[in-house]
């Protein structure tokens, strides 16, 4: 049984959703661990989610195939929800992949969240950006409020 299924066995007793983008960077991992206090603090469930595309960069390496894409964007999932299972078992977490570009995903999961958390930058090769593309786009189309975790 896959970490978050047990989360989904019990319902929610909360209607408050923390969005929170994860690409397995260490600015991602940064911006999950600000999520998880907040969905502690609030009570809130906590969504997590991860955007992929073919070919996508893995671990600053270009993936081979769309099997291996797929896999790797669920072991981010899965790294991202045994952190939450770990630092806060009182969280409700849910995870999800979705094969979409990052940006319009992250803003689309926005629809009915409470908050959108992403880290500044992520996997992209524009070390130099003081704010990534995907934080900017998400910071200008979410439904809701977005944190930039730096």
């Amino acid at each position: 049984m896959p970490p978050d299924a047990v989360s989904e066995l019990t319902p929610p007793t909360t209607t408050h959703r923390i969005v929170v983008g994860v690409d397995g960077s260490p600015e991602s991992e940064r911006a999950l661990d600000w999520a998880i206090t907040q969905a502690q603090e609030k009570g809130a469930i906590l969504e997590i989610v991860t955007a992929w595309i073919y070919p996508m960069v893995v671990g600053y390496a270009f993936t081979t195939t769309v099997r291996e894409v797929h896999q790797a964007a669920q072991d981010v999932v899965d790294r991202a929800i045994t952190r939450v299972s770990e630092t806060a078992p009182d969280v409700v977490v849910r995870g999800k992949t979705t094969e979409q570009p990052p940006a319009p995903s992250l803003v689309a999961e926005s629809e009915g969240a409470d908050l959108l958390v992403v880290g500044f930058r992520g996997l992209g090769g524009f070390a130099e950006l003081l704010l990534g593309s995907v934080s900017q786009y998400c910071a200008r189309h979410a439904s809701c409020s977005v944190v930039v975790v730096r």
